[in-house]
């Protein structure tokens, strides 16, 4: 494919404005030494088909073709569905706590189960519980279970759920984009402070998984129906709510960074984040790029939020590979950049990859709910009783110890 034509009016700087230049332009390359544009003419045959979603008049046709072609409004999509969830979860649990911190003088709210998604320690001692035991514990049974949906997907489908359901990602993502829009442009360290920056997520996963491996049958049992394990999600929204200006400071500080680094703390200090890139090399579902149709326009690795050379590798193993899909958006030619498999080796469309994340975690937390393993068996008097007790020594957990407590306690 010969150059057309060289523009040199600097870079582009997010996967939409690449697209724009791509649709407009035929197909986009960048001389990272020049920083200058280069245009080649892609064969007709070869270009991706082009949607106006303006030409369709119905509002939900229009909606539904855009979840169908366009693979970041999908993923933007559930990002808000899944958002607006958490923060209704959050809004019962508020009014649970409201009633319980009023020693019953306000209205009765449930308890929402959800909210023990937010105890992942709590949740991965549960789950060694259950794997040694096969009991699934009734303090919080929810939480495993969205644990092991949260697992599941990125065995299957990769790092996703960092990209596609993580409320804490998508904050993350905002942060960055809402910084490269105040200031132009985001930062991308050196090699030599990635790399160590990176190593830290790892290290406090290994703490965490090590503290845990360590604990036989009757301690994790200990733990789990331990006072303090039972108002885990109490104690942790006491946290936030009495926040102290150490701990106030320490998120100001992290959500600056991330106002200048993509994905901050994702990168390099979630130790979640960690566990699901490393059960992500197991994925099948890997990004994989056609050598052979591919025109070195680079700009995969220009969309990719997560600093992934793409444009020089045959599949995507990166356990920072978040399965976001933008790469896939920009590139201008069909059938050169998508989701295949390794043993049918066909192309997973966009928008059943969406679905299948989705369908992963309804399908194992619907488990939970029509098994009976949704609620907790934490009676509304065992609440009353330990909201009264919540600033005694036997809610107290000092430098990882549990407390010693009695059968009926």
């Amino acid at each position: 494919m010969e150059l057309q034509r060289t523009i040199t009016n600097g870079r582009s700087e997010s996967p939409a404005d690449s697209l724009m230049l791509t649709n407009s332009l035929d197909e986009l390359s960048i001389d990272p030494d020049t920083n200058i544009f280069s245009v080649k003419k892609i064969d007709p045959k070869l270009r991706k088909e082009k949607y106006n979603y303006r030409d369709e008049k119905n509002i939900y046709k229009r909606f539904a073709l855009r979840l169908k072609t366009d693979s970041q409004f999908l993923r933007s999509t559930v990002q808000i569905v899944f958002l607006l969830l958490c923060i209704w979860i959050g809004i019962e649990f508020y009014l649970f706590m409201k009633w319980g911190l009023s020693q019953n003088q306000l209205a009765f709210y449930e308890r929402p189960p959800g909210v023990e998604g937010f105890l992942p320690i709590s949740a991965l001692i549960s789950l060694k519980y259950w794997l040694q035991t096969g009991v699934i514990n009734n303090v919080h049974p929810s939480g495993l279970f969205i644990f092991i949906a949260i697992i599941a997907i990125s065995i299957l489908l990769k790092k996703s759920f960092c990209g596609w359901l993580c409320p804490v990602g998508t904050l993350s993502e905002s942060l960055w984009m809402l910084g490269r829009k105040i200031f132009g442009k985001n930062l991308n360290l050196n090699r030599w402070l990635d790399y160590p920056l990176r190593s830290i997520k790892y290290l406090l996963l290994f703490f965490f998984a090590y503290w845990i491996w360590q604990m036989n049958t009757e301690s994790l049992m200990e733990f789990i129906y331990s006072p303090y394990n039972k108002v885990a999600d109490i104690k942790m929204f006491l946290f936030f709510a009495n926040i102290s200006s150490f701990s106030l400071w320490t998120i100001i500080i992290l959500m600056m960074f991330s106002l200048f680094i993509k994905n901050f703390w994702c990168r390099y200090l979630c130790p979640y984040g960690a566990l699901l890139g490393a059960l992500s090399w197991l994925s099948p579902t890997k990004i994989t790029r056609n050598k052979t149709s591919c025109v070195d326009c680079e700009l995969c690795t220009k969309a990719c939020p997560s600093n992934i050379k793409v444009h020089k590798v045959n599949k995507v193993w990166s356990d920072e590979c978040m399965n976001c899909l933008a790469c896939v958006q920009v590139c201008p030619v069909k059938n050169t950049l998508d989701i295949r498999t390794p043993i049918t080796k066909t192309h997973v469309p966009n928008w059943i990859f969406g679905i299948l994340i989705i369908g992963v975690f309804v399908a194992i937390t619907g488990l939970a709910m029509l098994t009976n393993n949704w609620h907790n068996q934490i009676l509304k008097a065992e609440y009353q009783k330990r909201f009264k007790e919540l600033d005694t020594p036997l809610y107290q957990h000092n430098r990882g110890q549990v407390p010693e407590y009695q059968p009926n306690d």
